[in-house]
C-alpha cells in the first residue's frame, strides 16, 4: 500500500516513524513550508520535514492545496491512501476523493469530543481525567468524518501539555498502524459521529493564557498545566508580566 503522509509538528513525526518501522511504503511526505526560527531567523523545515530529510523521503511543501499547486503532485505520486496527522491545512474535496482507500486522520481526542485545533490543551484546561486518540476517515467538515479506531489515555493530576502530548503521540503512532492492518484486512467498521456530543477545541490565543483570578484554584491549576511548556499561562504584577510554569 502506497502512503502519502501529510503532517507538520513532532506529534506527527511519531506516526510517520511508526509507519516506516511497520514496513509501509511512504511514497512522499507533504508538510507546510519552511519558517524562520531562532534569533537569526534562519529558514528551517518543520519537524516532519526534518525527519523526512534525515530518512531520505521525498518531501513536498506546497503553499496551499489548490489544484494549481497540488493536483499534479497528487497524480504523480498516486497514493493508495493519504495519512494526515496535524498537517494544519484543510484538504479540498478533490484530494479527499483521490486515494483508493481514502484519507485517514489521526486526531488527539476521543471524538466527537474536542474537534478542532487544540484538543490536548483543552482537555487539561477543562479538567478532564480521560482523553485519547481517534483515527477517522476524513470528510469535508472539521474532524467530522467516520471514526475508525480509538485508544484511551488517562490524564493524571500532574500531567501538563508536554507530558500528555507525548503519551498521545505514542498511542497515535500505534493506532495508525493498527488501523492500516484492519484496512488491509477489510475488518474496519467505520462509525458515524454523534454531532450532538461534539465540542470544539478552540485555538489557544494570548487571551486564553491570561489568568483570571476570579476562577477557583483548580481551574487556574488546570490552565497553568494545560499551557506548559508553551505558551505558558501569565499574569501581571506591579506592571510586569509573569509567566507561570507551575
Amino acid at each position: 500500500m502506497k502512503i502519502m503522509f501529510m503532517g507538520t509538528p513532532d506529534f506527527a513525526v511519531e506516526c510517520l516513524k511508526s509507519l516506516m518501522i511497520a514496513g509501509h511504503e511512504i511514497v512522499s511526505v507533504v508538510t507546510t513550508p519552511d519558517k524562520p526560527r531562532g534569533r537569526g531567523h534562519k529558514m528551517c523545515p518543520t519537524q516532519v520535514g526534518e525527519f523526512a530529510y534525515e530518512n531520505n523521503l521525498k518531501v513536498y511543501k506546497p503553499i496551499n492545496l489548490k489544484k494549481e499547486n497540488f493536483e499534479e503532485i497528487l497524480r504523480s505520486e498516486n497514493p493508495d491512501v493519504i495519512i494526515v496527522v496535524a498537517y494544519g491545512k484543510i484538504l479540498p474535496p478533490y484530494v479527499l476523493e483521490y486515494p483508493k482507500y481514502g484519507c485517514i486522520n489521526v486526531h488527539a481526542s476521543l471524538l466527537p469530543k474536542y474537534r478542532g485545533a487544540a484538543p490536548i490543551q483543552r482537555s487539561i484546561i477543562d479538567g478532564d481525567t480521560l482523553t485519547g486518540v481517534t483515527t477517522m476517515y476524513m470528510a469535508e467538515g472539521l474532524d467530522t468524518g467516520d471514526m475508525l479506531l480509538k485508544s484511551e489515555v488517562s490524564i493524571e493530576n500532574d500531567d501538563n501539555f508536554e507530558t500528555l502530548h507525548d503519551k498521545l503521540a505514542t498511542n497515535g503512532a500505534k493506532l495508525i498502524v493498527e488501523t492500516l492492518i484492519e484496512l488491509q484486512n477489510g475488518t474496519l467498521k467505520p462509525q458515524k459521529q454523534d454531532d450532538s456530543k461534539s465540542c470544539y477545541a478552540h485555538m489557544i490565543t494570548k487571551e486564553t493564557a491570561l489568568i483570571d483570578w476570579s476562577k477557583n484554584a483548580l481551574e487556574i491549576h488546570n490552565l497553568v498545566r494545560g499551557l506548559f511548556p508553551v505558551p505558558k499561562a501569565f499574569t501581571f504584577y506591579n506592571g510586569k508580566m509573569l509567566k507561570i510554569c507551575r
